[in-house]
């Protein structure tokens, strides 16, 4: 309700909605004390579903999600500014398993191997979706490689402003355009949840280790969509070559240390 207020308050001036929503998700604490952490007020059209009671939790909060989307894409027309407006949509990781939840049952992952938590594409790979009236071809789909630090200068360019110099982010708004855009050199990512992961993707090709005493894998993901063919033994090169960003792409910090799972 405040992100339709805030759009209401705004319509007659350029705006900035950061609409953050946490469907679908698992409260964790109610999972760990009852097994079902993807509870809903009500399963609504999933109820008889002889399905278990977390995945039609988790299909109901994917359905109330769409609802309130609809709702802001609504109101953006009742209001005359739809046109004049960009929408971004995009989440900020893979299918889970907390609160009961099960990947497999929806598939959600489709063909991409692992799930949050995980720097294989299953969890870290997800759509990003634009609407841009007259800008945007309707339908339209980019294969082009981009990650979220990339939205920033892409929406500050959009505005007609700059960023700092410094940033590893580039706007992507020619890819948008349909025009030729520049890839980056490679997309770095680390996680110490559980253990310190770490992935690289350059081009046709992804690096991905899962602790700090794991070997480097190497997998041709435009091929190997899946990430089920190992290929460092085959190539050294790219082994070295990933290695040395896992060192020089990070930035130290007292609050993420490096440290073995």
């Amino acid at each position: 309700e405040k992100g339709l207020q805030f759009v209401r308050e705004n319509k007659d001036k350029p705006f900035f909605l950061y609409y953050s929503v946490t469907l679908p998700h698992a409260n964790n604490e109610y999972g760990r004390d009852t097994g079902d952490g993807m509870q809903v007020p009500d399963y609504g059209v999933y109820a008889n579903k002889d399905w278990a009671n977390p995945q039609k939790g988790h299909a109901a909060m994917i359905g109330l999600l769409d609802s309130d989307f609809g709702r802001l894409t609504k109101l953006l027309d009742d209001l005359g500014i739809a046109d004049n407006t960009i929408i971004f949509f995009t989440s900020d990781n893979g299918p889970h398993r907390e609160g009961g939840a099960d990947p497999d049952f929806f598939d959600s992952n489709g063909p991409l191997r692992g799930i949050k938590r995980d720097l294989y594409d299953g969890g870290i790979r997800v759509p990003m979706i634009v609407r841009w009236p007259g800008k945007v071809k309707p339908g339209s789909v980019s294969d082009f490689v981009w990650a979220f630090w990339d939205f920033a200068p892409t929406a500050a360019e959009i505005a007609g402003t700059s960023m700092p110099g410094e940033i590893d982010g580039q706007s992507i708004v020619p890819t948008l355009l349909g025009k030729d855009q520049r890839e980056h050199e490679y997309l770095y990512w680390e996680f110490h949840e559980r253990a310190f992961k770490q992935g690289v993707r350059f081009g046709e090709w992804k690096g991905v280790r899962n602790d700090l005493d794991k070997p480097i894998e190497i997998y041709h993901v435009t091929e190997d969509l899946g990430e089920e063919k190992n290929l460092a033994e085959e190539k050294p090169d790219l082994v070295e070559k990933v290695k040395g960003w896992f060192e020089s792409a990070r930035t130290e910090s007292e609050h993420w240390p490096v440290k073995k799972g």
